[in-house]
């Protein structure tokens, strides 16, 4: 059974059609890595599967309910996180605050409980920041609770945002490019974390430009050029595509 289908998706802008009839889907706990040139559609299609733009038509189901129109709050709290291209921090914050926001939608206490700090909020503020040190943990972040989240290194900073997506407790994470930027020895390291989730038992799909990352650790890969579903499948089946070739990877496969 499929955990996200998607049929027929389509967004337009006026006449600018920035993704067309993209349909695919996926089973709970792989990697799909959703690649293509600069414009091809990837940001757009994130957008619209998590509610941040609404399609122009076509349908997206989560386990078997339909997300299609909801906002991004709603499809949030029934389990699909994502993280941005551009970091989006709360960078006056310390570290482990930023993880501890995504876990409010978990807090039970109203908003007089946490006023008056009753004994209830103050135990559910204890286990959500017990929960967030975990996620940090899992990131290999966890010397920087207590840092500023704004005076982090560039990598450290990328990891945040994965642990704050996955405090959400989230089954389907959608990662926006997660190595941008890296240096190699950094991605290699996001690889490992990225393949840890996996083995965690959560669904990633990613945008991702750098080929090793998505040859590594792909189990599918979609591949889209102006808007259009080119290709689908397996790594090996993607490289050596004529149509993929041809429209991105060019000689980088060789």
């Amino acid at each position: 059974m499929s955990l996200l289908e998607v049929k027929a998706l389509s967004k337009h802008f006026g006449g600018i059609r920035a993704i067309e009839e993209i349909t695919f889907n996926t089973r709970s706990g792989i990697i799909l890595s959703i690649i293509g040139p600069n414009g091809a559609g990837k940001t757009t299609l994130f957008n619209c599967l998590t509610g941040f733009l609404r399609p122009t038509k076509g349908s997206v189901v989560f386990s078997e309910k339909e997300i299609s129109y909801l906002s991004a709050d709603k499809i949030n709290l029934l389990g699909i996180s994502r993280t941005f291209q551009n970091i989006r921090l709360f960078k006056e914050m310390t570290v482990i605050e930023n993880v501890m926001v995504a876990q409010h939608s978990k807090i039970r206490s109203g908003f007089l409980s946490a006023v008056i700090r009753s004994s209830n909020f103050k135990e559910e503020e204890r286990i959500a920041k017990e929960r967030s040190f975990e996620y940090l943990e899992l990131l290999g972040i966890e010397a920087y609770a207590e840092k500023i989240s704004g005076s982090l290194p560039y990598g450290a900073q990328r990891k945040l945002e994965i642990a704050r997506a996955l405090a959400t407790e989230a089954t389907l994470i959608l990662l926006d490019e997660p190595t941008a930027g890296m240096n190699p020895q950094e991605t290699d390291e996001m690889m490992a974390r990225i393949k840890n989730l996996r083995e965690l038992g959560k669904t990633i799909i990613l945008i991702e430009h750098d080929m090793k990352v998505v040859m590594g650790i792909s189990d599918r890969i979609i591949v889209l050029d102006h808007g259009v579903k080119i290709a689908e499948g397996v790594p090996y089946d993607i490289k050596n595509n004529p149509m993929v070739i041809e429209a991105y990877l060019g000689r980088e496969t060789h």
